[in-house]
This record gives C-alpha cells, structure tokens and sequence, in this order.
C-alpha cells in the first residue's frame, strides 16, 4: 500500500514538472490597464466623474439648507428660551427634532441615491470597456491582460501597458459619427 502511494505522488510529481515545463516553453503574452487612468482621462469617465460631481454638489447644497433651518431654528430656541410660554419652546423644539430627522434621512436616500448612481455609471463604462479591451487583446494576441487598478500588481513593464490604446479607442467609440 505504500509503495502504491509512493508510486502515485511520484507520477504526480513527474506530471507537474511535465505540465510547468510545457507552460515554461511557451511564452505567456501579458498586458495591463489602469481602469482608474481610463476612467480619469477618457472622454466618457470624465463625463461620469463630472455628473458625479455634480449629484454630489446638489446633494450638499439640500444638506447645507437643512444645516442653516437647524442653526436658525437652535438660535430662536436659546435666544427665545427665557421668553417663550412652555408650550411654544415645546412646540419649537418638536420643529426641531423633525428637522434633525428630516435631515438625517436625506442624507441617508442622498448616500444611497449616490451610490446607486456611481454603481450604475461605473458598470455602464466597464461594459463599454470589455468588448474595447477583448479586440485589442486579441488583435495584439495577448494571452492575459490585468487590471492595475485591480491587481494589486507592484511591477510591470510599461511596454505591456495597454492604457493608452484603450483611451483612445474608447473615445473614439463615443465620438458621434460623422454627419452625411
């Protein structure tokens, strides 16, 4: 019985040896991108960026609204504290805790709404990218092309880097045909 596992994990240590010299031979074609190049500095991701941008910036501007009621509505409570029947700073203060809650939720729907949209921005690019960076692999014949922005790659050779080409033929993809 030991010599039959003996004999196993020797023909499977000659079939590894085969199989890594068979792969050694041939040689492995490699390129990479950076989806973070592209998306910084393509026509389209720019697009994306700015409309997120632009979400963001409306976001802050209906947080900014909630944050100036909620500071004018403390501001007429503590001045006002002294003054005001019991049932008025009751009232003013039930104002404000609906406020506080009113904000807090827009600011939960703005995140998720932000993020949502991001998902669904970043999705439509990378769906547009694949088939951009499947013909180029293919037409350049490489076997493998990483993500930089994804790999987690510490060096490669900026001769394999395929960035550049994808840019370009992403934005020409978005260009608007020529008219007739």
């Amino acid at each position: 019985m030991k010599k039959t596992t003996a004999r196993a994990l020797l023909l499977l240590s000659l079939f590894v040896a085969a199989v890594s010299l068979s792969f050694a031979q041939q040689s492995l074609k490699l390129g990479v991108i950076n989806s973070q190049d592209v998306l910084e500095r393509s026509a389209e991701g720019k697009r994306v960026i700015a409309r997120l941008q632009e979400k963001d910036k409306s976001n802050q501007g209906i947080l900014t609204k909630f944050d100036e009621e909620i500071r004018q509505l403390e501001t007429k409570i503590n001045t006002q504290r002294l003054t005001l029947a019991e049932e008025a700073l009751y009232n003013m203060n039930a104002d404000l805790q609906k406020k506080q809650t009113d904000r807090k939720r827009v600011a939960e729907d703005a995140v998720r709404d932000f993020q949502d949209l991001q998902v669904k921005l970043f999705q439509k690019v990378q769906s547009e990218l694949i088939p951009i960076i499947e013909a180029l692999g293919k037409e350049k014949g490489i076997d493998l092309i990483l993500d930089l922005a994804k790999s987690g790659a510490v060096y490669y050779n900026p001769v394999i880097d395929l960035t550049e080409d994808v840019i370009k033929r992403y934005d020409a993809s978005k260009a608007a045909p020529p008219a007739k």
